[in-house]
């Protein structure tokens, strides 16, 4: 407490930093594997950095989960909306970009526009204040926070010797998914598989378990995830992500209250008001918005007390850059049930794009950057490796 002899100093207010203009490069010739139906080439393009320029000299950087080329037309359509607005009021004008282009359709490509926009405001909020977003946002719940390693299922052998080497770099939770799994229509493969993981991995290991059952026609039912969730509790699962498919809210509520493992999911649903009916029937066991879609921060934050409110757990889904792992380092700090963060396992835009990498500590733990903003620089030699033009971004 100030005494009356000093006493409390308040700083000077801050001035207006108008948005100048708003630049995406579209990401090529590194996008990892994801083990979907038509999978996706390393040329094809699924994620976009975000750079919102101001006239104070002060730069955010975010990151949107799909083409980049869709952000850049995205950021034509937004721009009479942004030009000029104060980039320090992050959730009025994402909520204003959202209000407005609501009739060209909601949670679409101006959708995940906004939300690398909007994760770009959260970090110039944070370099004008000295504050980083998590701390902005209230927290601070952690300083450090378990990353599990997200890997793509693969045959029994070669799953085992994935998780191994990953194992060996220090990280001690993992999650499998996708390939194979509920897509050869063989249970006998899908449980070798998870035994494959599960021996690799050791038995103090998290292992979490995705169904990605988001996938281009889906093969599955209830009847199948039923059977499988048994199964994966012989192997001490921590959640089944993606069991069924995403609108079959009343499976995954059927599900929820049979299956010995908790169910996971909701990563494909965006802004927050889609949310509302899966928590309020408990729907799911932990709730998995990605805010490099879903709105951004301001939109993760809302729907994070949200689940809270209904008991139900929040953890971020993270299938995207190191800006969008930034984001969710920020939102673990600011969470009390955020305990774990996404880590693709291998993906050059998560390890090869910052000026200091994220680094494990000996737990294989990340430590939160308490810094100002995102905590993150972005390196530009590095970064332009995967995109055409990265001057944009930068001037």
């Amino acid at each position: 407490m100030p005494s009356p002899s000093m006493p409390y100093a308040r700083p000077a207010a801050l001035p207006p930093f108008r948005i100048t203009r708003i630049e995406a490069a579209p990401l090529f010739g590194e996008s990892p594997k994801g083990g979907w139906s038509a999978e996706i080439r390393p040329e094809d393009s699924i994620h976009a950095i975000i750079a919102v320029h101001t006239d104070q000299g002060v730069t955010g950087y975010g990151s949107s989960f799909t083409d980049g080329r869709l952000v850049q037309a995205g950021l034509k359509v937004l721009e009479p909306l942004f030009l000029g607005e104060d980039a320090l009021s992050p959730e009025f004008l994402s909520e204003k970009l959202h209000q407005n282009t609501f009739w060209m359709g909601r949670g679409g490509t101006l959708t995940h526009t906004i939300s690398g926009i909007d994760i770009a405001l959260w970090d110039i909020l944070g370099q004008a204040t000295g504050l980083s977003v998590g701390r902005l946002l209230g927290g601070s719940y952690r300083r450090r926070v378990q990353p599990y390693c997200s890997l793509l299922m693969e045959e029994p052998a070669v799953m085992r010797d994935v998780i191994a080497s990953y194992r060996e770099k220090g990280f001690t939770a993992f999650k499998i998914g996708w390939g194979p799994f509920g897509r050869a229509l063989d249970t006998r493969l899908d449980e070798a598989i998870v035994r494959a993981a599960r021996e690799a991995a050791g038995d103090a290991a998290k292992l979490l378990v995705d169904a990605g059952a988001s996938d281009a026609q889906w093969p599955h039912g209830f009847k199948w995830a039923k059977r499988t969730a048994e199964m994966l509790a012989q192997f001490d699962v921590g959640w089944f992500e993606e069991p069924v498919r995403p609108d079959a809210i009343d499976d995954y509520w059927e599900l929820r209250r049979c299956s010995p493992v908790p169910i996971a999911g909701c990563e494909v649903i965006t802004r927050r008001q889609a949310f509302i009916p899966w928590l309020s029937r408990g729907a799911v066991d932990i709730v998995q918005p990605d805010v490099t879609k879903v709105g951004g921060i301001s939109e993760q934050r809302r729907i994070a007390w949200m689940a809270d409110d209904f008991g139900v757990k929040y953890i971020g889904h993270g299938w995207n850059t190191a800006l969008g792992l930034a984001a969710d380092l920020q939102m673990a700090a600011a969470f009390p049930s955020a305990d774990l963060v996404e880590f693709i396992g291998g993906s050059p835009y998560v390890d090869g794009i910052l000026a200091e990498p994220f680094a494990l500590d000996a737990e294989g733990w990340l430590t939160i950057p308490d810094l100002p903003g995102l905590g993150v620089t972005i390196d530009r030699e590095k970064l332009a490796r995967y995109t055409p033009d990265v001057a944009p971004l930068f001037a």
